[in-house]
């Protein structure tokens, strides 16, 4: 048990700088670009080679990467822009390039960027293809981009832990199984497996990169360090595409920012992808030569402090939305025999969006008392206050109020 929490820890510690890195870039982009960039530029033709150009040069593992992608979504970008967002930029950034090439090679680095680039790519249209974005739901914020005014750095923190809240849980949950293959799994397992062949350590590589959180430039130590105990320069090669690019903390929240087809073609493109760039690399360019040196990281007092604010973070949320679960049992406040209005919301996807709604409408003196659902997406609203009134306060928390016909007793 010990070493399950001490590992546990210390991938919280790995991961959380990137997460708070990944959830404030997306706070600043949220403020500081036009409020139709996104829409404009991510969408339609040569979107998803824009998001790739993107990505690559960022220094955001899959961790850090996911707030980001929640936000483009939200501005409107399309789905295949976003895949080959999320595919792309977690494998890659300068840091991560530079210490490849230290420890494995400037070929080795270099190919490593071009076969994040072509999955990318590969993953974004074969996203647009399977579902274009003429037959694509509404986005996670569809009304969002539509508001006056000028926003600030009070929207900017907002943004940020809203990002953070959307995917709390997911992350808790991705820790503890990383948590569990670290403790479980032997350092020699994948080593000793070259003896069986190429293709045998890559799918072992693959198999434990894929659940395991590893950030791109972390993951080069452990790569040299497999390389130097006799794993094929290919299986390191699918270790360094497909641990930084998933992780079971981002699968789930993959799926909600995407799609479930859409996590399918994410999945199957870094899985095939990242397979075929190995088997390139050990039967056309391993005589490149690969180093061996090994670098340890340790412990940083950033990473300790960043840590402790997402871990209380964490702890906020989940007391948050407890309360709130809790007190949507208790029955609404009717006194006065005043009126009470249903209204369906699109865009909701967590308990984060159902208390920045409800938050919003309590705030109105006319309203009583409001309630909000996730399941059925709704708010019930008691108070002397007008249809249009409701509308207006959705739409000012970034929501969007449905149609009559989306109310759907369950």
């Amino acid at each position: 048990m010990q070493s399950f929490l001490l590992s546990a820890w210390h991938t919280t510690v790995e991961l959380a700088p990137w997460l708070l890195l990944g959830a404030a870039v997306a706070g600043v982009m949220h403020v500081l670009l036009p409020r139709d960039f996104v829409r404009r530029q991510l969408r339609g033709k040569g979107s998803v080679a824009k998001a790739v150009a993107l990505g690559v040069p960022l220094p955001l593992c899959s961790c850090g990467v996911i707030p980001v992608a929640i936000s483009l979504r939200e501005q409107q970008a399309s789905r295949g822009a976003t895949v080959g967002f999320l595919i792309s930029t977690p494998q890659t950034g300068v840091d991560s390039i530079l210490v490849s090439a230290a420890m494995l090679g400037w070929p080795f680095a270099l190919f490593k960027v071009v076969a994040a680039l072509v999955t990318g790519l590969i993953g974004g249209f074969v996203t647009d293809a399977v579902q274009p974005t003429a037959n694509e739901l509404p986005t996670i914020r569809p009304n969002s981009a539509s508001h006056a005014g000028r926003r600030s750095w009070r929207d900017l923190v907002d943004h940020t832990l809203e990002i953070l809240h959307s995917i709390w849980g997911w992350l808790v949950i991705g820790v503890l199984l990383s948590a569990a293959i670290t403790t479980l799994v032997p350092d020699s397992m994948l080593t000793g497996l070259a003896a069986y062949g190429g293709m045998a350590a890559m799918a072992a590589a693959l198999a434990v990169s894929l659940p395991l959180y590893v950030c791109a430039t972390a993951s080069v130590p452990i790569a040299a360090a497999l390389v130097a105990g006799g794993l094929p320069a290919g299986a390191a090669l699918v270790f360094l595409m497909a641990g930084p690019a998933t992780n079971a903390a981002t699968i789930g929240a993959v799926r909600k920012t995407i799609g479930g087809r859409a996590l399918v073609v994410y999945l199957s493109t870094i899985i095939i992808g990242s397979m075929a760039a190995g088997m390139f690399f050990d039967r056309v360019l391993s005589a490149s030569g690969v180093s061996q040196h090994v670098h340890e990281h340790p412990i940083t007092w950033w990473g300790v402090a960043s840590a402790v604010a997402l871990l209380a973070l964490i702890a906020w949320f989940a007391i948050s939305d407890l309360m709130r679960k809790l007190a949507s049992r208790k029955p609404l406040d009717t006194a006065g025999n005043l009126p009470a209005t249903t209204v369906p919301i699109t865009g909701m996807t967590c308990q984060g969006c159902v208390g920045k709604v409800e938050a919003n409408l309590k705030r109105d003196p006319e309203v009583r008392s409001a309630r909000v659902t996730l399941d059925p997406p709704q708010a019930v609203v008691v108070g002397d206050i007008s249809d249009q009134r409701v509308r207006e306060l959705v739409e000012s928390a970034g929501f969007e109020v449905g149609q009559a016909s989306d109310l759907v007793s369950r």
